[in-house]
C-alpha cells in the first residue's frame, strides 16, 4: 500500500498536473502560500545576499522536508538568474514527524522558511531580475496534490545596506537552521542495527532527541530510535535499512538541529550503569594518586613549603596538627570542587574548555603573580601575614590560614597535570556530573593526603625536625622558589598580554610590594593596625587587573621545522604517507615546558625526527583556542600536555605518555 501511494504521488508530480500561480514576490498555490524575500534589495556588486523562501501550508495540509521519509517528494527549485549569478541549495529548518498508516513522513505543518545565498557577479549593474520556479507536493492525511509556484523579485545594485528590521527577521530564520557539528560523528551498521555516536557536552541537557537522515534509505524511517548518554556523546540506535558508506543527517536536540556527517567506525552499545560506576570509582582513585604526585611537582612545592613550616610548629604541641591538616584539606578540596563544578557547568553550556582553563586568562595570571610575590616577600621576612580575626572565627578552629594555604595550593596546581591525572580528569568530563565532581574531589584529597597523614599519625610528625632558629633560615631559602614562580608567571603574562600587559603586571607587583614593605616597617616598630596606610597601595595594585587585556597569540617557540597544528595540515601530511608527531602545549603548563626543553627540542631528538622524515605539528593552547580544545577533548584529555604519534597506514594515533624521554621519540622516529 505504501509503495502504491508513493508511486501515484510520483506520477502526479512528473505529469505536472499542478496548479501554477505567480505574483511579484509571492505566489498563492491552491494549498501553500509562498514568498521570496531578499535580506537587502540593494546589494553590492560582487557580494552575497540571503534569500528566504517563506512557505505557509493551509490548515490540515503539510509540505515536505528535503528527505520526505517513507512517502512524499522533496521540492525542486529552478532558478532563472542574471548572467554570472548563482544560488546555493536551500537550507531547511528542522522538520516535524508525521506517522500515517505506519509510514514516517518528515514534514512542515505550519509556516517554514528555507534560506539560500545568492552570489552576485562583480560586474553586475542596475536591476537584477530573480525568478524561481518551485515544484512541490502538498498533502493531507488522505490526499496529495502536486503544485507549482513561480516567484519573481528584483534587486538593484546599490550600497548593500540592510534594514535593521530585515536583519532581525533573517537572524531569527537563521537561528532555526541546523548548525554544523564541529566534532566528527561515527556510525556502525551491523546485524540490521544502526548505531550513531555524536559528540555532545557531558552534563548538557538532551531530552527530545531524534535523527533525521539525509542519506536516503540508510535507516528504517518508521522504526523507533533509542538514545542513550555515553559520557560526552549521544549514542542513537535504530533499525538499519542498508549499510551506507557515509551518513549525513540532522540531529534534533530539544528543537535545535545539528548537521551531522558520520564516518564508519566502531560504536559500542551504551555501557550499563554498573560499568559506569566502576569507571567512576577507578577514575576517583586515579585522581587521588595523581593529586598525590602533584605534591612533588615544582609548581606546587613552593606553596606546600608553607604548610611544612606550619606542621613543624605543630609538632612542638604549639598548634593543633589535626585541625591544621583538616583545614588545609578543606581548602584544597573546596577549590578543586569549585573549579571542577565551574568547568562542568561551562561545558554543559556549550563552551569548549578544559582543566586549568582559568590560567588562559591573563587577568588570573596577574592575580596569581601578586599573590605569589606577596608570599615570596613574606617568606623572605619583609612582613608578617596575620590571619584576620573574622576569618578565624568563621573557621571555628582558628585555622583560616591553613584553609587559605590549601586553596592557593590547589589553584596553582591545576596546570601541572601529572602522568596519572590525564585519564582521571578525562573521565571526569564524560561521566555524569556527580561522578565528575567526585573525581575532582579525589584530586584535592590526593593533594592534601601527605598533610592528612602528618596531622593524624604522630609517628610521621615525630620524624619532622624540631622547631628552632633553623626555621627562619629555611623560610628565607624557601622564598627562592617562590620568587622563581613569580618570574615564571610574569613571563606567562607577557606571552598572553604582550609587553604592555607584562609592564602593567610588573608595575602592579612593584606597587603592592611597596605597600607590603611599608606595612612590614610599621610592624617592626610595633605599630597597631600596620596595614591601614599600605592598604590603598595594595588595592591600587589589584586595580591593574582590569587594565590587562589578552593579545593575539604568537606562534609558539618550537623545534626547527615544526609547523602550527591544524586538522587540515594533519590530514594533508597523513595523505602524503608521512609519520607525524603532534604535540599540544601551553606557556603556563610546566610539564609541557620541561618535556620541550629536556626532550623535544634537544639536538638528538631533532636529528632523529629529521632522519625519519617525521613531520612535527605544534598546537599552542595558551589562550584556550576552542578548536584545539575540541581536538584535545576528542582524545580523552582534559588539557595539555597531549602527545600524539601518527604512523602511516594506521587510522588512530598512538597517545604517548605525558612524561617523555629522548629514547621514546627516537625509537618511534626510526620505526616511522
Amino acid at each position: 500500500m505504501a509503495q502504491l501511494r508513493f508511486a501515484l504521488m510520483s506520477l502526479l508530480l512528473l505529469l505536472g498536473h499542478g496548479v501554477p500561480a505567480m505574483a511579484q514576490g509571492f505566489a498563492k498555490g491552491p494549498h501553500v502560500r509562498s514568498e521570496l524575500v531578499a535580506e537587502t534589495a540593494n546589494p553590492k556588486a560582487g557580494s552575497d545576499v540571503s534569500l528566504a523562501l517563506v512557505s505557509t501550508p493551509d490548515p490540515k495540509w503539510h509540505a515536505y522536508w528535503q528527505n520526505p521519509g517513507d512517502a512524499g517528494l522533496p521540492a525542486e527549485a529552478h532558478w532563472t538568474l542574471p548572467a554570472g549569478a548563482a544560488a546555493d541549495a536551500f537550507r531547511y529548518p528542522v522538520p516535524q514527524r508525521l506517522l500515517i498508516a505506519g509510514l514516517m513522513n518528515y514534514v512542515y505543518e505550519g509556516t517554514f522558511v528555507r534560506l539560500t545565498t545568492l552570489h552576485i557577479p562583480a560586474d553586475a549593474r542596475g536591476v537584477l531580475p530573480v525568478k524561481l520556479k518551485l515544484d512541490y507536493l502538498v498533502c493531507t492525511d488522505t490526499l496529495c496534490v502536486p503544485e507549482k509556484a513561480e516567484l519573481e523579485t528584483s534587486l538593484t545594485i546599490g550600497d548593500g545596506a540592510i534594514d535593521p528590521a530585515a536583519r532581525a527577521k533573517f537572524d531569527g530564520w537563521r537561528a532555526k537552521l541546523p548548525k554544523p557539528l564541529s566534532m566528527p560523528a561515527t556510525f556502525q551498521a551491523e546485524g540490521g542495527t544502526l548505531r550513531i555516536a555524536v559528540p555532545y557536552p557531558a552534563g548538557a541537557t538532551a531530552k527530545d532527541v531524534y535523527f533525521y537522515p539525509l542519506t536516503a534509505n540508510a535507516v528504517d524511517y518508521a522504526a523507533p530510535q533509542a538514545v542513550t548518554r555515553d559520557g560526552d556523546r549521544l549514542v542513537l540506535e535504530t533499525k538499519a535499512r542498508a549499510a551506507p558508506v557515509a551518513l549525513e543527517g540532522v540531529l534534533a536536540i530539544d528543537g535545535q538541529g545539528l548537521l551531522v556527517t558520520a564516518k564508519p567506525g566502531t560504536v559500542a552499545a551504551a555501557k550499563p550503569a554498573a560499568t559506569l560506576w566502576l569507571a567512576a570509582i577507578g577514575a576517583f582513585f586515579a585522581a587521588v594518586l595523581g593529586g598525590l604526585i602533584l605534591n612533588v611537582m615544582p609548581c606546587v612545592f613552593p606553596i606546600l613549603s608553607l604548610k611544612a613550616l606550619s606542621l613543624a610548629k605543630a609538632n612542638n604541641d604549639e598548634g593543633s596538627p589535626r585541625a591544621e591538616a583538616l583545614a588545609y584539606t578543606a581548602g584544597v578540596v573546596a577549590v578543586c570542587l569549585a573549579l571542577g563544578g565551574l568547568l562542568l557547568g561551562l561545558r554543559a553550556a556549550g563552551a569548549t574548555v578544559g582543566w586549568a582553563f582559568q590560567l588562559q586568562d591573563p587577568r588570573v595570571i596577574l592575580v596569581l603573580l601578586l599573590l605569589v610575590a606577596a608570599i615570596a616577600f613574606n617568606l623572605a621576612g619583609l612582613f608578617e601575614i596575620t590571619t584576620p580575626a573574622f576569618v578565624n572565627r568563621a573557621a571555628s578552629t582558628g585555622h583560616g590560614g591553613a584553609f587559605a594555604t590549601g586553596a592557593l595550593a590547589a589553584f596553582i596546581a591545576t596546570p601541572c597535570t601529572g602522568p596519572f591525572m590525564a585519564s582521571a580528569l578525562g573521565a571526569a568530563l564524560v561521566l555524569p556530573w556527580f561522578a565528575g565532581l567526585a573525581i575532582f574531589g579525589g584530586l584535592g584529597l590526593g593533594i592534601a593526603l601527605p598533610f592528612l597523614l602528618l596531622g593524624f599519625v604522630p609517628a610521621f610528625r615525630r620524624r619532622l625536625p624540631k622547631p628552632g632558629a633553623w626555621m627562619a633560615t629555611m623560610r628565607h631559602i624557601l622564598s627562592v622558589p617562590m620568587f622563581l614562580t613569580a618570574l615564571a608567571l610574569a613571563w606567562v603574562l607577557g606571552k598572553q598580554a604582550g609587553v604592555d600587559g607584562m609592564t602593567i603586571g610588573l608595575a602592579a607587583t612593584l606597587l603592592a610590594t611597596l605597600g607590603l614593605w611599608w606595612a612590614g616597617a610599621r610592624q617592626a616598630r610595633g605599630r597597631s593596625r600596620a596595614w591601614l596606610p599600605a592598604l590603598p597601595l595594595v588595592l591600587l595594585a589589584l586595580g591593574g587587573v582590569a587594565l590587562v587585556r589578552p593579545v593575539a597569540a604568537s606562534a609558539p617557540a618550537a623545534m626547527a621545522g615544526a609547523e602550527p597544528f591544524s586538522e587540515a595540515r594533519l590530514a594533508e601530511l597523513r595523505a602524503q604517507g608521512r609519520p607525524v608527531f603532534a604535540y599540544f602545549t601551553a606557556d603556563w603548563c610546566l610539564t609541557c615546558k620541561v618535556n620541550e626543553k629536556a626532550v623535544i627540542e634537544t639536538a638528538a631528538v631533532e636529528r632523529a625526527l629529521a632522519d625519519g622524515k617525521v613531520a612535527v605539528l605544534v598546537g599552542d593552547w595558551t589562550s584556550g583556542d576552542a578548536t584545539l580544545g575540541r581536538f584535545i577533548e576528542a582524545h580523552n584529555r582534559a588539557g595539555v600536555p597531549l602527545y600524539l604519534w601518527y604512523k602511516p597506514g594506521q587510522d588512530a594515533p598512538e597517545v604517548l605518555p605525558q612524561v617523555l624521554t629522548q629514547d621514546l621519540l627516537a625509537s618511534r622516529a626510526k620505526r616511522g
